[in-house]
Formats: C-alpha cells, structure tokens, sequence
C-alpha cells in the first residue's frame, strides 16, 4: 500500500469514528433529560389570558406559547385556594390524599415533593417566588423540601405584598432597601423573575428544574406603570377606596388599606407585567440555546380572585365557568395551563385531557426517568401525562379526579374550618356538595360548562357513584 493510500485510509477512519462520536453526542442529547420550568401565577382565572378567551388583558407571550406548544383546556388546580393547591402539586396528591384540605395546611417534614424526586434523578432544583406553605425553618423551607436554591417569599402573608421590604434567600432574611420608608421601586414579580433568569444563565452540569411562583395577580393590587398605562383609559372603573374614607370599601380592606383608582387597569397590568417576564425567560433559554430541550409549564394555583378592589365580574375572569376562589365550581379550580417543549412539541394543539396538580410529580418522575415506587415515602395517587407532551401523545386511562375544601369561618384566613365542600369530576360528569348536610348536584360538565343544569334525577345511577364516593372521603 502506498503511503498516501495509508494515509487516506488512516483519514477515513479517524473521520467515521469522529462522525460516530457526534451522533453519539447528538443522540445523548437528544436523549438527555429535559429542563423544566414550572411558571405559577397566583389567583389567575381561565379567561385573564388572550389565548383562552376574550379578555381584553394582552398576553402575547402566553398567547405565542399556546400557539406553538399544548393549549390544556381541561386542566385543574389541586384546590381552590393557595396552600393545598400548592401542598397537592408539590406531593402529588388529590384531596383524597390530603391530611388537610383548608388554607391553613403546610408540608411535614415527611413528605416528599417532586423536587426531592428530581433530585434523585440528578436535577439542579431551585425555587423563587411565593412558598407560603412551610411551618418551620430548616424542617419546611424549600431548601428542606428538596430545592438546592431559594429566593422568595416564605409565609402566606408575605405574598400578598407587591412591593416587599423583605424577601428569603437560601434561608435567610434580606432587606428589599428600595421599597423600604414606604417606598415601592422593587416590584416583586421583578424580583422574582430576575433571580429565574439569572439562575438559568448560569452554567449548568445537570438538568435543571426551576419553579417561578409569581405572587401576582392576587391582591394587593399593584404593578409598574410601564404595564398599567396602556389600560388606564380602556375601562369603566370603580375606584377601590380600601380604608382611606375611614371605612371598610369591602370585606378584605382591613388587609388591603390602600385605595387603588383604577383597580381593573392595575389588574390587567399585573397579567401583562407576568406575560412580559415569562417572555424573558423564553428569550434567554433561546440565547442559552437550550429551548429546544426545556419543558416550561404556565397556569394558576386556582381561580380568581375579588379581594382588594379586584372584580372578576368585569372580566369575565372564570368564562365560561361558574364561581371563583374558594368555590369548588370550576370557576374556582379549572386554570389555564400551557406547554411549551419545542424539541418534543414542534406543532401546537389544543388538549382537552382532564388533569390536575396531583399529576405534575408521577410526570416529572417520568421526565427524570424515575421510578416513584423506589422513593421513600411518595404516596401519590396523581397520574403522569407525560405522554401528552409530543406530538404523537397517547390516551390517558378516564378516571376520577377529586377536590375537598375545608372553608374557614367568617374571615377567610380565620384558619377556623366551618364548612366542607367536596368536587368530583369523571368524564364528562361533574358533582359537588356545598357542606356536609347537603345535596350532591350532579352536572354534565361538557356540554354544560356554567353548572347550571342540575342533572341527579335525570341520571340517578351515575350521581348514586358520586355520593358514595363524597361519603367515602368526606371529613
């Protein structure tokens, strides 16, 4: 053989091996375990963003994720209110499961959330935002809860201030100075959203998994001008006066003093400051180059909100659904929630699969590639959809989901149950009971989305299941 020949033959073999070793490469990462983004809005009702309805607020964003990724239209909360929604999607657990289904449940140092199952799969996990349902430092915080970084709000209370004086980061208090002597220049969302960012930026060996808990568009109503100006002169407004005539302008106003003028232009500004920051993010995966492979999930902790001059009338906020927070009508549990994953998702649809917050662990597990059956002490009874996220998705198996509410007494942060309402819903059929001692309404939730066409005598067999299934788990 001639030398060149050798040559030649020696450059053919070098190239396939190194061909061989970039499909190789290019295998494992297409492979590779997806980042996660888990965006929360707080108190966001179905029809506040464009992509869901006919809301007048501007979502752009949001709206261009729909377009692209999973539009769910029948996805749920894991409550109507703040914490067991928030306690029901950290576990992976239904009202079924829960210890306590009222506002005043936190986690306990023995349960298992989906970030220490992340964990398990070699996930960097971090969390900013809203917590509000740890009891106990270094036993409840995030950082014990399974998230390698926390920066945020730790109490219930703390989240419902716009422009904070003191945020939490990996467990230690620190001082907010520009909104200190009153003065509002740090807007939490802001905040929030930057600490996400920065996160991202930074270089990364694992998968990770980042959980943004906006505490907005709940009460109090607030947010930069740049956000509220277009809506100024878009609407009739109703000034909420809070106590500044010496009066309470509602129930709510002993919590939220201030009078806002504008409260319908305020509100629609929150959404859209919360559309623009998820745009952001979206902007700075695709700068990383990382967008292809980063699952990023958006909805709502459940419905909206009226408190602190919020009208939720005026928007239609739940539409087409009935009630609102603290309403176990879907007003007050069906959400928004959209995927964007544009390695897995590459046309956009509309999904209409009945879900719920219990799911999101069993699908992260999946994500992950982790077995929840060898995790110690996982109890779940939610499903992964998993299988929903590409565009060749496959059927999940019907079955029942299941909502129980422990209602507070007189003021809704009493922390005193009075009532106990109770939510089923399988296929097309839907129930509730309003209290213990009441009548369980059955409904076909498919055709008749407002509830308002009570159906038991019609179908005595199919609302005999759902009583005994609330008799079952009531309490």
């Amino acid at each position: 053989m001639k030398p060149q020949n050798v040559s030649a033959s020696l450059f053919a073999v070098c190239l396939f091996i190194l061909s061989d070793g970039i499909l190789q490469a290019a295998e494992e990462i297409d492979g590779s375990k997806p980042n996660i983004i888990f965006i929360m809005a707080d108190d966001l009702g179905f029809n506040q963003i464009g992509c869901y309805g006919d809301t007048p607020i501007k979502t752009p964003n949001l709206d261009q994720m729909a377009k692209s990724g999973i539009r769910f239209t029948q996805a749920y909360s894991g409550n109507t209110v703040c914490s067991p929604s928030r306690v029901s999607l950290f576990t992976g657990r239904d009202g079924r499961l829960m210890v306590n289904n009222s506002n005043k449940v936190q986690l306990r140092d023995i349960d298992v959330t989906f970030a220490h199952v992340l964990k398990h799969a070699g996930y960097d996990t971090a969390l900013f935002g809203k917590y509000s349902v740890g009891s106990q430092m270094g036993v409840t915080d995030p950082l014990a809860m399974g998230f390698d970084t926390w920066v945020g709000m730790y109490s219930i209370l703390e989240g419902h201030r716009q422009y904070p004086q003191i945020l939490w980061r990996d467990g230690k208090k620190i001082r907010i100075e520009p909104n200190e002597g009153g003065k509002k220049r740090a807007y939490a969302q802001r905040l929030f959203a930057d600490e996400a960012i920065k996160y991202i930026k930074q270089d990364h060996k694992n998968p990770f998994c980042v959980m943004l808990n906006f505490s907005s568009p709940h009460a109090e109503l607030a947010a930069p001008q740049k956000f509220v100006q277009p809506y100024e002169k878009m609407f009739t407004e109703n000034p909420y006066t809070g106590m500044s005539t010496g009066e309470p302008d509602d129930k709510y106003a002993w919590y939220y003093p201030e009078p806002v003028d504008r409260p319908n232009a305020v509100l629609a500004g929150m959404v859209t400051a919360l559309d623009a920051y998820v745009g952001e993010i979206v902007k700075t995966l695709e700068a990383k180059g990382i967008a292809d492979n980063t699952l990023i999930v958006f909805t709502s902790d459940n419905g909206p909100h009226d408190e602190g001059g919020a009208d939720p009338d005026f928007f239609k906020a739940s539409a087409p659904y009935k009630g609102m927070k603290r309403d176990l009508f879907d007003g007050g549990i069906h959400v928004p929630m959209i995927a964007s994953w544009p390695g897995q998702i590459k046309t956009g649809r509309v999904d209409d699969t009945p879900l719920a917050f219990a799911d999101m662990l069993p699908t992260f597990a999946d994500l992950g590639d982790v077995d929840v059956n060898v995790v110690p002490r996982i109890k779940t009874n939610g499903k992964s959809i998993a299988c929903r996220l590409s565009d060749s998705p496959s059927e999940l198996a019907e079955r029942t989901l299941y909502w129980e509410f422990g209602k507070q007494v007189g003021d809704p942060n009493s922390g005193i149950v009075g009532e106990v309402f109770q939510a089923a819903r399988r296929g097309k059929w839907k129930a509730v009971k309003y209290g213990l001692d009441a009548p369980v309404q059955l409904f076909n939730i498919e055709v008749d989305p407002g509830e308002s066409k009570e159906l038991s005598k019609e179908h005595p067999d199919v609302h005999q299941e759902f009583v005994s299934l609330f008799k079952e788990h009531e309490g």
